[in-house]
């Protein structure tokens, strides 16, 4: 039996504030303005990449303030410091 199959688009109904829709209608590159749909779907994918960098730094920096993590750092940094006089330029 085969499966249906997710469909790639889905259709939801919204209630925006209309000053909002202003603003972003009137901040929106032309192309946006003209296509709601589209400018809707391009903030959504800005929203998602906002937050995933927000992640991500978030988790960077929880890790920099870890003691053990930061103890091991200084750890790879003392065994590699023989190497520095090695000759070779940082450029």
């Amino acid at each position: 039996m085969k499966t249906k199959a997710s469909p790639k688009t889905i259709r939801r109904s919204v209630a925006l504030p209309r000053q909002l829709i202003e603003e972003a209608s009137a901040m929106a590159p032309r192309d946006l303005r003209e296509n709601f749909n589209r400018l809707v779907t391009v903030a959504l994918q800005e929203f998602v990449a906002r937050q995933t960098t927000r992640t991500f730094e978030d988790t960077m920096a929880h890790m920099a303030a870890d003691p053990a993590i930061r103890a091991e750092c200084a750890a790879i940094g003392r065994d590699f410091a023989v190497a520095e006089p090695d000759g070779l330029k940082d450029d």
